[in-house]
């Protein structure tokens, strides 16, 4: 099957392996690899297999998250909140109560894992700059990343009694440098310096003598996206030297850092990797091989073509994907995926799996920062939040069940093949979110 870029129609749907019961439209690109398919597995499957066997949950769960939302008794954190791989700790920058400007800023932890979330403020006696990043260890300490004129600091803060500790690792001279989402291992943060000509990988912290380099990429990246359990395996978004487009490729940092293609659908398209979970091999990726940018899917080392679902076109919003359902073995359709919507009204939440074909969107909890969540083995989606009332609490939401759409209009789906039902048959609409008081909520978790 040849690279190419299905939208809407009955391209949303998974692909079926019978060329016959879902046509495809005219292909956009040439075949990408050996193989035909635009998921290019070269060395990015190494290992795979292995590490689809860890026990560690939430893998898409830990990215960090920007543009938090502003509420009525506490400003938004400016380096986002992120969650460590198995949603047992948090972090982010929060202020103490003053005037605009005037705020100091200081880490705080979350501890997500108990039976009550709670809140651990880390400050020290100088507040931190806004531009500053933290990022939490699965023992509990936080990394903080500070920038020092052209130089960049990095510590370890952890509760020490009354106060707070600090463990100093080391700078890095550079100018500009930016956190990755926490290793998928719990012990090791990386972050990326970013060229013209070329990208710097390093090491910040779980090293054995402070940050150092651990690869050096021809070209400028951006993006990170860990593929495996055990981080070794990182996709980056990477435009090469002298320009062109950007393509997702796979970093393996246990082989010195060699890059190897992931993904190409189409030649001049920029396809950059979203999310990945290594249990299912699902992929969630933007690209615009259709002819202009669309958020679509795919299957890690698969030879069927990426879809780009019809649902997931929603007119004046921006949807994004943040959290993927772990533990389903081998069934990326089965995956529950939570979704960031933004638009005039702000910011909420959506749930979509690719076998449903169904977005289904829901208020957001009061001081929940988009973007910020992490799902549970069975299909339980957490998002914390923070605001006058409840200064942090969890609330969960069960994802729903999908209903054929022939159920609801009494019409016939998109054919045998289980395809997506065309814009005639359903236009996707921005409907009004379901307040998740209303929603199949489990219940919120909250302090006393």
């Amino acid at each position: 099957m040849t690279a190419c870029a299905i939208e809407g129609g009955s391209a949303g749907a998974a692909a079926t392996a019978d060329p016959e019961a879902e046509p495809e439209p005219e292909e956009p690109g040439e075949p990408a690899g050996a193989d035909g398919s635009g998921l290019l597995p070269a060395s990015t499957a190494a290992g795979q297999a292995d590490e689809r066997n860890g026990e560690t949950e939430e893998a898409e769960a830990s990215s960090t998250v920007t543009d938090a939302r502003s509420h009525a008794d506490a400003p938004p954190p400016p380096g986002g909140f992120t969650l460590t791989v198995d949603g047992a700790y948090a972090a982010r920058l929060t202020a103490a109560p003053g005037p605009p400007g005037e705020r100091a800023w200081y880490p705080e932890r979350w501890t997500l894992d108990g039976p009550e979330p709670y809140a651990v403020p880390l400050p020290l006696d100088q507040p931190e700059e806004p531009d500053s990043e933290v990022s939490p260890l699965a023992d509990g300490r936080v990394l903080i990343r500070r920038r020092v004129a052209d130089r960049q600091m990095f510590s370890l803060l952890y509760p020490t009694g009354p106060g707070t500790g600090e463990l100093l690792l080391g700078a890095v001279g550079c100018a500009e440098m930016t956190l990755l989402p926490p290793s998928p291992d719990g012990r090791c943060v990386y972050a990326q310096a970013a060229g013209a000509d070329h990208t710097s990988l390093w090491l910040v912290a779980g090293g054995a003598f402070g940050p150092e380099e651990v690869a050096r990429i021809p070209g400028h990246c951006s993006g990170g996206v860990w593929l495996d359990r055990a981080g070794r395996m990182l996709a980056l978004d990477r435009q090469e030297p002298g320009g062109g487009p950007v393509k997702a490729v796979a970093v393996d940092l246990g082989r010195q850092g060699e890059v190897t293609p992931l993904l190409q659908i189409a030649p001049g398209s920029d396809d950059r990797l979203l999310l990945a979970d290594p249990d299912s091999g699902l992929l969630l990726l933007r690209s615009d091989a259709p002819g202009h940018d669309r958020l679509g899917w795919g299957v890690l080392g698969s030879c069927l073509p990426v879809r780009f679902p019809e649902c997931l076109r929603l007119p004046d919003v921006a949807v994004t994907p943040f959290a993927v359902q772990p533990g389903q073995m081998l069934m990326p359709e089965s995956c529950a995926v939570a979704l960031r919507i933004d638009g005039a009204p702000g910011s909420w939440v959506g749930v979509w799996r690719p076998a449903g074909r169904q977005l289904h969107q829901f208020a957001a909890p009061l001081g929940w920062v988009p973007g910020a969540g992490y799902w549970s083995r069975d299909g339980v989606l957490r998002l914390p939040y923070a605001n006058g009332a409840t200064p942090c609490g969890v609330a969960l939401l069960e994802a729903p069940e999908d209903v054929e759409p022939s159920a609801v209009t009494g019409r016939t789906g998109g054919g045998e093949g289980g395809g997506e039902p065309s814009a005639a048959d359903a236009a996707p609409a921005v409907c009004k979110p379901v307040p998740l008081g209303q929603a199949p909520l489990h219940g919120a978790a909250r302090p006393d």
